[in-house]
């Protein structure tokens, strides 16, 4: 059954999303010519149902993957089952698996949120906004149980993937990971994820998470005829995942390291009272080439 879509636009750009499938957006476009600036969904792909074949998705209230069944909190053990057909540990927070409520709708703005009961009782708010052709999206988590725990946050965009395809994003390390995908150590930038300045995305797979991050990355498409300036707030970590001969890319803009719950520190994850709150934002400057 297809889910309903909502529309916005500005002078530049189309926005569709769908409230009902994590509140994910389903595709972003150019106006003039219908060029994609996320990964294109078709009608098959929104039929899956699945968040993860469409065009972008909230991570509430934590982005990727967390080892050992669960997690600790100062009043107990908070235990998690595996939430994804694709993945043996529970993945991506829950919000991306409800259905959202519009809270506010107008041309070029929506206000989406989730009342949600588990794994612990919280709100997520997500404000979507464009603007000359600039997508925001605002996150936004505010936790309501009784009992503290430990939240993240992030986005999962799907991007164009060409040859031509070039990415600037500077860290200052990287995560290396273990055959589950969970990181292992912190290591200096191999040359081919270096990207410090603009590059090629690699040939090999990358599923990793960098940090040191100051939130920016400029993605190029020559063949496709944009640009794309970005820039995060609340988040000083991305997570790159470059598929081998498929034609899409991901980085993500997230508040903390994969299986941070069990790292020592619990890095980027923020410890929340009842009525406490985190955010986190993403910004996607769409630019055309002057000769497209």
């Amino acid at each position: 059954m297809t889910p309903t879509l909502l529309e916005l636009n500005d002078e530049f750009t189309l926005l569709t999303l769908a409230p009902e499938l994590g509140a994910s957006i389903v595709n972003w476009t150019v106006r003039s010519s219908g060029q994609p600036l996320l990964r294109h969904s078709d009608v098959h792909a929104l039929n899956t149902g699945l968040p993860g074949k469409l065009g972008c998705f909230p991570l509430v209230p934590w982005s990727n993957r967390i080892s050992d069944g669960g997690f600790d909190r100062p009043d107990g053990w908070l235990a998690l089952e595996p939430n994804s057909l694709t993945d043996p540990l529970p993945i991506h927070g829950n919000a991306w698996q409800q259905p959202w409520q519009v809270v506010s709708q107008t041309q070029d703005e929506v206000v989406l949120q989730l009342d949600s009961t588990t794994p612990f009782a919280y709100r997520a708010r997500q404000r979507l906004h464009l603007s000359d052709g600039k997508l925001s999206i605002e996150l936004h988590v505010t936790h309501l149980a009784e009992r503290a725990a430990w939240h993240g946050l992030g986005l999962h965009p799907y991007l164009p993937r060409t040859a031509g395809t070039r990415l600037q994003a500077k860290a200052g390390q990287v995560w290396l990971c273990d055959a589950a995908k969970l990181p292992t150590h912190l290591s200096s930038l191999p040359a081919d994820w270096d990207f410090q300045q603009l590059k090629a995305l690699p040939d090999t797979l990358v599923d990793n998470g960098f940090c040191q991050w100051d939130g920016h990355c400029l993605i190029q498409q020559p063949d496709l005829g944009y640009e794309l300036e970005c820039q995060a707030s609340g988040s000083d970590y991305y997570l790159l995942y470059c598929p081998v001969d498929l034609a899409f890319f991901c980085i993500e803009p997230v508040s903390h390291p994969v299986n941070a719950h069990h790292l020592p520190g619990r890095p980027g994850l923020v410890l929340l009272e009842q009525g406490q709150s985190a955010e986190l934002g993403f910004s996607l400057q769409y630019r055309a080439y002057p000769n497209s």
